[in-house]
């Protein structure tokens, strides 16, 4: 019997979704995507083929005339009634036969003419003629169920209503009508049908509907949103997912666009994207999907990857639910392979593993992320690839300093594991190389910050840890002291011109420039100066030495211990959250300043 799909193709439609021309995956990657203006975005398009205008002029046809000249005759004149308007212009044909054709193949020229007003009367004709298409499949299909033939035209109809919807993403102050007549759930119903090509151009219009780029206030999208939820857009969606076969071509463009939607839910809103989280069939796919070994990485297992990536980035609620899904450890495993191994710069390979690293990044701000990434060897791992990595170095360094990031046992673990797998020597031995850019080193204070907050008094980890900064003439301790010196100088700089414009300004400007200027203080690295200044408050608490050479070093430059202090009681002002974390921290600042005294 005569397959659907070949009916389909057979009866003059085109692929409802295909990617003309045909090429690479990669070109149509929605983070690789050019355009016009030479920007990347995120959503995948297909560019229309350039057209040479450099080809060589050929013409076809018979040797033109020569040219005209008053003295030679090329035949009769042509007659007076049949002018460019007359019979042997065009197809040779006169102009009232022209009309006449024109009628036949389309007696009605206004029926498919561009409406002059997009309101609520033609959305109400749209849906109501897209509710006539789906039933009239239906009825088709369920009585013609062995012979397509007799239902594909139906089908071809209802592929371009569905095109047809394309056009609201322009206009989403439609979308809470459209939601209200159903025409939401309906168009969710069709990523059930039987024909995958009809699912995946529904697919392909959410995808539309809800993309970032749409101009859509907070109620039309969540009107939106919600419609396609309670049809159970994620259920159908997975269903999807394991239905389609990516080994064809449009099944697996049909499997991106999947992906698209799920994104887009997902940068809406916090509350959508844990929703999100909230099907255990979805991460499992996705979890699943991002271990297919592949010869050469695909748009859709990175995709996954990024996907997972954006959730966990979402909420606390989002990461603790991807920690108990064993994410940590699947992660280190896809990650490990990068040891010393490099992905070719640009391509998919690349992004899927800061995607693998981004996700475990997120995981471990967790206190279950973190307990997850010490079962699991992380620490190992990521020394390990600061010793012998490259591209995966720094993402490897970032890592280690979000895991023992924090106030709780679980950071407190992963420090002392980091003791324990001679991590000291790795980190420290970085420290003190002068080519580190400035990202190495706020990661590399911050990790020591952490470890003197967290190691316990008396452990031999903290001892450890001391040991370092004492050793070889307190040369960490020194350079800690000249960092300190290069960061004031940078701050300083902006809050000079910082204060200029506040010279210039009233109470109201300036309280409405504040987020700004403050930011433009962390762009010159103030939360790295604050991070230096409490490990050397630590070491001036507990070392003897190093408060001598700290003072010393300090008064090169004309400075006390006061200077410190001073960044430490910014710090304390600072802080306005009354959780228990912010509690602790506030307690432990008010405790190193008086050490400073």
């Amino acid at each position: 019997m005569t397959s659907i799909d070949d009916l389909f193709k057979a009866s003059g439609v085109g692929s409802k979704r295909k990617l003309e021309p045909l090429r690479d995956p990669n070109q149509v990657y929605k983070s690789a995507r050019l355009t016009s203006n030479g920007h990347s975005s995120r959503h995948a398009r297909v560019e229309d083929e350039a057209v040479d205008t450099n080809e060589d002029d050929i013409e076809a046809g018979p040797a033109p005339p020569p040219e005209d000249d008053e003295n030679e005759d090329y035949g009769p004149d042509i007659p007076p009634d049949d002018d460019e308007e007359g019979r042997f212009y065009g197809g040779g044909i006169t102009a009232q036969e022209n009309d006449a054709l024109d009628y036949v193949d389309d007696p009605d020229p206004g029926a498919n003419a561009v409406p002059d007003k997009f309101d609520s009367a033609w959305l109400r004709r749209i849906a109501l003629n897209f509710e006539k298409r789906i039933n009239k499949n239906a009825e088709f299909r369920a009585k013609f169920e062995t012979e397509p033939q007799k239902f594909i035209s139906s089908e071809a109809d209802l592929d371009t209503d569905i095109k047809a919807l394309s056009i609201l993403s322009e206009h989403p102050e439609l979308y809470p009508e459209f939601a209200k007549l159903g025409s939401v759930a309906s168009l969710v119903g069709l990523l059930a049908h039987e024909n995958t090509d009809i699912a995946i151009d529904a697919v392909e219009i959410i995808n539309e509907l809800t993309d970032e780029d749409v101009a859509a206030d907070d109620d039309q999208w969540n009107a939106l949103i919600d419609a396609l939820l309670e049809a159970d857009l994620l259920g159908l969606l997975v269903s999807n997912f394991e239905r389609l076969d990516e080994e064809q071509e449009v099944d697996r463009s049909g499997v991106y666009y999947a992906l698209s939607v799920i994104e887009n839910l997902c940068s809406g809103r916090a509350a959508t994207a844990e929703q999100v989280t909230e099907n255990d069939k979805l991460l499992k796919w996705l979890l699943q999907r991002i271990q297919v070994k592949e010869t050469t990485i695909s748009q859709n297992k990175q995709y996954a990857a990024e996907v997972l990536a954006i959730l966990v980035q979402t909420s606390s609620k989002n990461r603790r639910k991807l920690a108990s899904l064993d994410t940590t450890d699947i992660m280190l495993q896809l990650a490990a392979s990068y040891r010393k191994r490099d992905p070719v710069r640009g391509g998919e390979e690349e992004e899927y593993m800061e995607n693998l690293f981004e996700t475990l990044t997120c995981l471990v701000d967790e206190p279950e992320g973190k307990t997850k990434f010490v079962e699991a060897e992380g620490v190992e791992l990521c020394l390990i690839m600061l010793k012998e990595g490259k591209m995966s170095k720094g993402a490897a360094l970032r890592l280690i300093d979000h895991a023992v990031g924090g106030s709780g046992t679980a950071g407190t673990e992963v420090c002392r594991k980091i003791v324990e797998a001679g991590g000291l020597k790795n980190t420290f031995t970085l420290f003190m190389k002068k080519s580190n850019d400035s990202r190495t080193t706020e990661h590399l204070i911050g990790i020591f910050g952490s470890m003197l907050r967290l190691l316990p008094a008396d452990s031999a980890e903290r001892i450890r840890t001391l040991a370092k900064f004492v050793e070889k003439d307190y040369e960490k301790t020194v350079k800690l002291v000249k960092l300190r010196r290069e960061y004031v100088a940078r701050l300083s700089s902006v809050d000079e011109a910082i204060r200029a414009e506040q010279s210039a300004m009233h109470a109201d400007e300036k309280e409405e420039m504040a987020d700004e200027w403050f930011s433009r203080r962390l762009d010159a690295g103030l939360f790295c100066l604050q991070t230096l200044d409490v490990v050397l408050a630590w070491l001036v608490a507990e070392d003897g030495g190093a408060r001598k050479t700290v003072r010393k070093l300090l008064a090169e430059h004309d400075e006390t211990l006061d200077v410190i202090r001073a960044t430490l009681q910014e710090q304390i002002e600072g802080i306005d959250v009354e959780d228990a974390e912010a509690k602790d921290t506030k307690e432990m600042l008010t405790t190193l300043v008086e050490f400073l005294q």
